[in-house]
């Protein structure tokens, strides 16, 4: 008997419903009677994908289960084909897929609870949010829609980075996860995109979302075309989602939601995903007429030979360097990366033959913006960075340095900044100090002694003692300890040079002084008397310290 049910159940629900009906014409709280003849037009049978022979399927996410359906899984399909459309189903019921007949949309629906609980915040409550979303998938979607069906994936999957990130390609989660398709570092190594001081990989819009499709690819795979499945491993990672149907028997992702002990965030991102497309496919059906319209992305790519700096490339198309960054969200710099050699760049469609001429004509050195310090004796990579306000930590990753505390007399570092910005930094006042000779000596450690105080008997930077000591910032000195210590001795190498009408004085210290106080008494900027005497930033005075300062004559002393 049941049997026979399915045999005529199609030619049953031929006889009941109308046989066409124009699936733009429904409204969002259509009659009982409209809304079956709306709905027996969206039913359509699955389609067949090459390539992919599970891709579109009804209710049950794996259509290779074979088991004579229940008399309540009849019913209930009966029920769904019959109800209004503002009747939800019954509660954990997987539902009917519903597909338009278009090309373009090729990823199954299902109609139930959970999913209509969604459509109802985006249409409600969230409805101002979800404007402002299709807002900005309009500049990203067609481009994504091409690369996934490249790859071979349904084209709907790419609202996925909706979901994930509301298509920002500067989206960051508290998880460390980043970009529009939100990967995760361990998981973007995996797929090809890179993460460094220049560019972070997952932020680009074509890169992250070439390397989503393959994940999601290989997650429709490990789960045997089941498309639910895959989508929520996304979420929560293969691993994971595959422990769980084994401990709980569930073979599709409803099954899984019933009787796992699954988050609620990966329990709820498969109806997401669902509710999505349900508007995105007829948005104007659910009152999204007022979305204002966004020119997709299009964009030339240019070879870069070298580093360029992000405003002369502005500048070569012109349009703003903001234009620029935003079709390049990887980059974190003003530039390109400096070791990457034929970069691609984004540049506004139609700029790329006259960016082309006009990059040829400009001198290399011009390009990046990179100044070129040479290192004077004496000089340590923490002189530098505090005179051109740089972290040591991006001059060591720019100029590759294995040995940074050992910088070859007479060699060039490049410094990432403008010409101008480099000049300025240039005419400041090296810190007063001459070129010396170390003589290797060791210290014990007395009683109360501090770090800092054994630094400055002995001329050496604190930071030099930990590194020649093999300490860390919190490591704890204690009395009869050994330490490797070195005294300056001048060896008549070439003094700091002294300015035509400036006079170096020596400063002692006194109670009460401040760094901004002993500034104004001088007439100098107290970053200088910083930069001078090597002081951090946040280094306190204490009364009989010295300071070196250079004063014009007739200030006072």
């Amino acid at each position: 008997m049941r049997f026979v049910l399915l045999l005529f159940l199609p030619a049953l629900l031929a006889g009941c419903l109308p046989a066409t009906q124009d699936p733009q014409a429904h409204s969002p709280a259509p009659s009982t009677a409209e809304a079956v003849a709306e709905k027996s037009a969206l039913i359509q049978p699955p389609r067949k994908v090459p390539g992919r022979p599970n891709y579109s399927v009804l209710a049950e996410p794996r259509p290779s289960r074979t088991r004579e359906p229940s008399p309540d899984e009849i019913g209930d399909a009966l029920e769904h084909l019959h109800l209004a459309d503002g009747a939800p189903p019954r509660a954990g019921h997987e539902g009917l897929t519903l597909l338009k007949d278009e090309l373009i949309f090729d990823f199954p629906l299902v109609d139930n609870e959970q999913v209509r609980s969604y459509i109802d915040y985006y249409t409600g409550e969230g409805r101002e949010i979800f404007v402002r979303l299709l807002h900005r998938a309009e500049r990203y979607i067609p481009f994504m829609r091409r690369i996934f069906q490249e790859e071979g994936l349904p084209q709907d999957l790419t609202y996925l980075a909706l979901v994930e990130s509301g298509f920002n390609p500067h989206a960051y989660s508290h998880a460390h996860a980043a970009g529009p398709w939100q990967f995760i570092q361990s998981t973007a190594e995996i797929y090809g995109l890179n993460n460094d001081e220049w560019r972070d990989e997952r932020r680009d819009f074509e890169k992250s979302t070439r390397a989503a499709a393959r994940f999601l690819s290989e997650l429709y795979d490990r789960f045997d075309g089941d498309w639910y499945l895959a989508v929520a491993a996304y979420n929560a990672g293969g691993g994971r989602i595959s422990r769980a149907m084994e401990e709980n028997g569930a073979e599709d992702f409803w099954e899984l939601c019933d009787n796992s002990s699954l988050r609620d965030e990966t329990r709820n991102y498969v109806p997401k995903l669902l509710a999505v497309l349900t508007i995105v496919r007829d948005p104007a059906a659910f009152g999204f007429t007022d979305v204002p319209p966004a020119e997709p992305y299009v964009f030339d790519v240019v070879r870069l030979p070298e580093a360029t700096d992000l405003e002369l490339a502005a500048r070569l198309c012109e349009v703003s360097p903001e234009d620029i960054r935003a079709l390049n969200p990887e980059l974190k710099r003003w530039c390109t990366p400096p070791f990457a050699r034929d970069y691609a760049l984004r540049i506004p469609a139609g700029r790329k033959a006259r960016f082309e001429q006009l990059y040829a004509n400009i001198p290399s050195e011009q390009r990046a913006g990179f100044h070129r310090h040479r290192i004077a004796q004496g000089e340590t990579l923490a002189d530098i960075a505090r005179r051109f306000d740089l972290r040591q930590n991006d001059l060591i990753a720019l100029n590759r340095l294995e040995n940074f505390r050992a910088l070859p007399v007479g060699e060039e570092l490049l410094i990432p900044l403008s010409p101008d910005l480099a000049r300025l930094a240039e005419a400041r006042p090296a810190p007063l100090r001459a070129a010396t000779a170390t003589v290797s000596k060791t210290y014990k450690v007395r009683k109360g002694d501090t770090l800092w105080a054994i630094s400055r008997r002995f001329g050496a930077d604190e930071k030099e003692l930990r590194a020649w000591n093999g300490l860390t910032a919190k490591s704890t000195l204690r009395p009869g300890q050994t330490l490797k210590v070195a005294k300056a001795k001048v060896a008549g190498g070439k003094k700091t040079a002294v300015a035509k009408g400036e006079r170096k004085i020596v400063y002692r210290v006194k109670s009460g002084d401040t760094l901004s106080a002993i500034g104004r008494k001088f007439a100098v900027p107290a970053e200088r008397i910083q930069s001078w005497n090597r002081l951090a930033k946040n280094h306190i005075l204490r009364p009989g310290d010295t300071l070196t300062l250079l004063v014009r004559d007739g200030n006072r002393s």
